[in-house]
């Protein structure tokens, strides 16, 4: 028998005694309550929930356990010219679920339509198949387990990809390879540590689906892009050791790097769902309340800002409850830091248009936990006005891509004046000062998990993203990448000495960047994705990172790069650089032409200008040439002290040091240090 029970919270709660069952939706008739066996197959008994208080229907059962495995069935109309798509044939995950049976496999009994007659509702059974939510109870003991909390100024950040990380480093075990356990491996802590990044982003870790063009070539959503489930890990990132869960792993990992002084931010993706387009499956969202859970425009067709089929309609307010409630459960019971909002203007749009008004971010600003994590915004989405770099509220820190752009134009290009070089290195004032938001707003990166990577940026004049089976047609043609005169590998020397010497021109000039900076996983290694730009369905060694090669050199460069910056009280301030005297007579920058003089008008404004100094909290100087040959600096004279190299691109003879003079090797960075 099943009792009335109470509409919060939403999803399946285990009180000691039963469980709570609580669904929205708005437009339902009826609502039941699918319980089946411990494999998922033989459906055990069929309840229709009792109740219904504003919207949430609901239904006490005294003596289930966690573990159980339910589903739902939503009655109402089938009526897609009017935005309803309800299927009783369906059984539908609950979109509270903390844990999720089975895997997505493309089916035409996944159909909420009949798929010989698309206007006519499908009358075929999908239980076989369904995926099923599981009621979960998990304690964990987090022992003294506390926030590393550490400020903007100082957090360098680390892009990875949970299976992608590790499952080819030969030093961790086979059986935990490419899992949450892995990423937390002693040999990668000191990784990490050795580098001396602060935070490691990762990509999405919520259960996803592959969608259904992919299944049929053979590919899979790697990336992950295509969440199922807001509140369910990942279960392939498992390791599936007896004794753990995904989401006891999950918690172990993000416990460790805590203890490691890591922080750990979460890509989320709350602007679409794997159901995709009016030709998707009816797994959740859409069987529950299609209508309310989406946006639709006036013919009632799905609206398709993200490129990806839907637009979650983040904006009603039991769907805003929702996306409120999975942040704060990955706060609260995972601990992480932060999340990377995917095309996050979706996010801050209010009918259609984006506004600093929008519920999503009112909600975020009032919460007295969210609004105290490290919040990230990918500035962009595909629909009318979906551009907004530097319009995000105060608190939020975005992707740049104008610095990406700029920097590589101008290491490996030309046309970029010292002017806009600057005006990006000094965390891109022009977008971001106003609204008293500080220098950390800019997230600077030079390359990210989408485009080239670092050793394929100098590698490649032209994407090669024929392992898609899209023709190449997919992925960005404009990546302002070089090949340094050979498109992919090379043996020879000279073109292999240029392109380390463009890498680390790239990493230096980031790392000492004023801004937020952000590094992608694999970079430190000179890993290579074969010209891949979009290896989104690439679960192979494509993306998972190749330890297998001697990457002292560069990782020795970042670590002593982050050293640098952590040193340098310019960017240790997180405050807009004034190029004046403060207090103590520390000037905060300082820009010079390769003579040593002041940067005059025409030295900005020089489209040829390709080579300059900036010298940071009068304590580092550094040298760069982006020119095609070797340029002479003369150093600025000193009243006391003396000139020391600290770090050089590259120990070739094209860059020579005589303590008052400095030669400097076509496209690299030398940085010299003031000693007393």
């Amino acid at each position: 028998m099943i009792a009335a029970g109470t509409p919060y919270p939403l999803g399946a709660t285990f009180d000691g005694d039963g469980v709570n069952f609580a669904l929205f939706s708005e437009n339902a008739r009826q609502v039941e309550l699918c319980l089946f066996d411990a494999s998922g197959q033989t459906e055990t008994a069929r309840l229709s929930l009792p109740e219904c208080t504003h919207g949430v229907w609901h239904g006490y059962l005294a003596d289930v356990q966690p573990g159980q495995v339910y589903g739902y069935r939503v009655y109402g109309d089938y009526a897609p010219e009017r935005g309803q798509r309800f299927n009783p044939h369906k059984v539908l995950l609950d979109p509270y679920a903390k844990a999720v049976l089975g895997r997505y496999v493309s089916d035409d009994a996944h159909l909420g339509y009949d798929p010989l007659n698309v206007g006519q509702i499908s009358l075929q059974d999908n239980t076989r198949l369904a995926q099923k939510s599981i009621v979960v109870l998990e304690p964990f003991d987090w022992g003294a387990d506390a926030a590393p909390k550490t400020p903007w100024a100082q957090t360098v950040i680390y892009e990875a990809h949970v299976r992608g990380l590790t499952q080819l480093h030969p030093d961790i075990p086979e059986d935990i390879r490419g899992s949450y356990a892995a990423v937390v491996h002693p040999v990668m802590l000191a990784h990490y540590q050795k580098l001396g990044i602060s935070t490691i982003e990762l990509l999405p870790v919520h259960l996803h689906a592959d969608e259904p063009r992919l299944q049929k070539l053979g590919l899979e959503n790697y990336w992950g892009y295509n969440t199922l489930s807001f509140f369910a890990p990942e279960p392939t990132y498992w390791s599936g050791r007896a004794g753990t869960t995904p989401l006891s792993e999950f918690r172990a990992m993000v416990k460790a790097l805590h203890a490691a002084g890591i922080e750990v931010i979460l890509d989320v993706v709350f602007n679409h769902t794997a159901e995709t387009d009016e030709f998707g499956p009816t797994l959740s969202w859409r069987g529950i309340d299609n209508a309310t859970y989406y946006v639709l425009n006036a013919q009632q067709q799905y609206e398709n800002w993200t490129g990806c089929g839907n637009v979650f309609n983040i904006s009603h307010p039991r769907v805003l409850q929702l996306v409120m409630d999975s942040l704060r459960y990955w706060v609260n019971e995972c601990h992480v830091d932060g999340f990377r909002f995917d095309l996050a203007p979706i996010l801050g749009r209010l009918d259609g248009r984006y506004t600093h008004f929008a519920p999503f971010f009112s909600a975020l600003a009032q919460d007295p936990l969210l609004s105290q994590v490290k919040l990230i915004a990918e500035p962009w989405d595909i629909g009318t006005g979906g551009y907004q770099l530097g319009h995000f509220p105060a608190g939020w820190v975005e992707w740049n891509d104008q610095y990406r752009d700029v920097m590589r134009k101008f290491w490996l290009h030309d046309g970029v004046t010292r002017a806009l070089f600057a005006r990006r290195f000094a965390a891109s004032s022009d977008r971001f000062q106003a609204g008293r938001r500080r220098p950390e707003a800019s997230l600077n990166f030079i390359t990210a998990h989408d485009g080239f990577n670092l050793r394929d940026l100098v590698s490649y004049n032209h994407k090669h993203n024929h392992a898609n089976k899209e023709h190449n047609r997919d992925g960005h043609g404009h990546n302002l990448s070089w090949n340094c005169g050979l498109e992919g590998p090379s043996t020879d020397e000279g073109i292999n000495l240029l392109r380390l010497r463009a890498s680390k021109a790239l990493l230096a000039t980031l790392l000492l960047s004023q801004g937020t900076p952000m590094l992608l996983a694999g970079d430190e290694l000179a890993h290579s994705q074969q010209g891949n730009n979009n290896a989104y369905c690439q679960n192979n060694p494509i993306t998972w990172l190749d330890w297998s090669h001697d990457h002292a050199e560069l990782c020795n460069y970042i670590a002593e790069l982050i050293a640098i910056r952590r040193e340098c009280r310019a960017l240790m301030q997180n405050e807009w650089w004034s190029s004046q005297p403060d207090a103590a007579g520390i000037t905060d920058v300082i820009w010079l032409n390769p003579s040593a003089s002041p940067m005059q008008p025409h030295d900005w404004e020089d489209h040829g200008g390709r080579a300059m100094m900036v010298w940071l909290s009068k304590q580092f100087l550094v040298l760069m040439n982006a020119s095609a040959h070797q340029v002479h600096f003369h150093l600025p004279v000193l009243e006391q002290g003396t000139w020391n190299m600290r770090l050089a691109s590259t120990g070739d003879t094209q860059s020579d040091f005589s303590g008052r003079d400095c030669r400097v090797a076509a496209r690299s960075i030398t940085i010299l240090e003031l000693q007393p």
